[in-house]
């Protein structure tokens, strides 16, 4: 019964998510079938890896209830160019690309102006700026002569293609970026040379040129409910996205996914190996519940692999309890088990294929492989340093709530195959259920057995 402990809190996890309605809370609320829809996302406040969940959450609920429009409601001074180029390609995901806005509501500095380059329409209210996109360390220092050049050609590239695909004049965002390059268009000067450009909403929506043509922006409006009217899309039902305080928290559980599997196949394989002792279990099964919810969260995983892995669980808890030996549950349960760490940790949008690509599985396999290799080495090492330590000695002869517990099959304990060894399964000796393995040989369920060697928590058995 020392599973228990930790069977009972992982399956709690997956009957409380079995037992909700709906679609994935990454996706939002079902689809309404009923009238346009116009989703709208705050880039508000320095942008981060929080900021990206949003993002990814405000797309996904747009894709699943089939929003016609998107806008992102810009407020930012900027931030790493990592998680700028993620959120221009969770952006571009949208379709049709042609009912993509944004609004500068007072500024977009720096990676925000490249975030703009990523929609068909810029708006801007009075007085608000947009530019000042020059690359600096996050010390707010520039960067050194080599790596500015290098940094600054692979920007232009980037957002030179966002311009293009979306009809904006790339070389006003050159001019945001690179200094050097100045901006002319015809005999008019916008920004001299060895100037970094930045607009004001006045001059964002000068035109220039024959036929003229805004310079970037769509025109001057003071305030989002008049943005919407001008666009036409004043009719639709609005959905606006909120960033909540649980996204941040999601930005750091996510970065730390490995440690947090490592740490939960860890305390359940103590949970498993110590009598009487559910602390192990039980702290195993809250690292694998903080794993699951930060990758929903994030707006990567929902339901369906919570599901998975309540059923892995359960399969799992059958081959050990009720079933000991059969082989089949115990495989199918892991094999679902490790289906369900993969999806939660895949970005999955709408109507994106069944079985995910190469790509979207690289960094969850990457992850997972670490978090198993680790784990590997944690219980090696403890298989053999945990039976000589004081803690377990204290552990297996008292459970934590005081009651007296036997001591684990010594060499010479004679017993009973309670299923087929081939070569692992189970034995009884006494009242005792012993995880044991053979030699090498089958051994069928009800042979007599006994105990030739006991190796750190391997317990070695040949037929008596």
């Amino acid at each position: 019964m020392r599973f228990w402990p930790s069977a009972l809190c992982l399956l709690a996890i997956a009957t409380a998510v079995c037992a909700q309605t709906g679609t994935n809370p990454a996706m939002g609320a079902p689809r309404a079938e009923a009238g346009p829809q116009t989703v709208i996302i705050p880039i508000k406040g320095d942008i981060d890896g929080a900021l990206t969940f949003v993002v990814r959450r405000g797309v996904k609920i747009a894709l699943d209830r089939g929003a016609q429009h998107l806008v992102l409601h810009m407020d930012t001074d900027g931030g790493p160019v990592t998680d700028t180029t993620e959120i221009m390609a969770i952006i571009q995901r949208f379709k049709p690309e042609a009912n993509t806005y944004t609004l500068v509501d007072k500024k977009a500095y720096s990676a925000g102006s490249f975030i703009a380059a990523s929609t068909r329409h810029i708006y801007m209210v009075p007085g608000s700026v947009i530019g000042a996109a020059t690359p600096i360390l996050i010390t707010g220092q520039e960067l050194g002569e080599a790596v500015q050049a290098k940094m600054n050609s692979a920007l232009r590239a980037m957002v030179r293609a966002a311009a293009e695909r979306h009809g904006h004049r790339a070389e006003v965002f050159e001019a945001m970026i690179e200094k050097d390059r100045g901006l002319k268009i015809g005999d008019k000067v916008i920004v001299p040379e060895g100037e970094i450009l930045t607009l004001t909403a006045e001059e964002a929506a000068k035109t220039y040129g024959d036929p003229p043509q805004p310079l970037l922006s769509s025109g001057t409006v003071n305030s989002m409910d008049e943005m919407l009217a001008k666009a036409g899309l004043s009719g639709a039902e609005i959905i606006q996205v909120e960033q909540t305080g649980f996204e941040t928290a999601a930005r750091w559980i996510v970065s730390i996914a490995p440690i947090l599997l490592l740490a939960g196949i860890v305390g359940i394989y103590v949970e498993f190996k110590v009598p009487g002792f559910g602390l192990p279990g039980i702290a195993g099964a809250t690292c694998l519940l903080l794993f699951f919810f930060g990758h929903q969260i994030a707006g990567l995983s929902g339901h369906e692999a919570l599901v998975l892995f309540g059923i892995g669980i359960i399969l799992v808890a059958l081959e050990i309890f009720v079933f000991p030996g059969t082989l089949l549950p115990g495989a199918i349960g892991a094999a679902l088990i490790v289906t369900s760490l993969l999806m939660a940790m895949v970005d999955y949008y709408p109507r994106d294929p069944v079985i995910p690509e190469m790509s979207q599985l690289q960094r969850p396999l990457l992850n997972l492989t670490i978090s198993l290799v680790g784990a590997g080495i944690v219980i090696a090492f403890l298989a053999m340093t945990l039976p000589s330590t004081s803690l377990f000695a204290t552990l297996t002869v008292k459970s934590t709530s005081g009651r007296a517990v036997e001591l684990p099959a010594q060499v010479g304990d004679a017993g009973v195959a309670a299923s087929d060894l081939r070569p692992a399964g189970k034995a009884t000796f006494g009242d005792r259920l012993e995880d044991v393995v053979t030699e090498g040989d089958f051994i069928a369920r009800g042979d007599a057995v006994r105990v030739v060697a006991v190796e750190g928590l391997r317990i070695v058995v040949v037929r008596a």
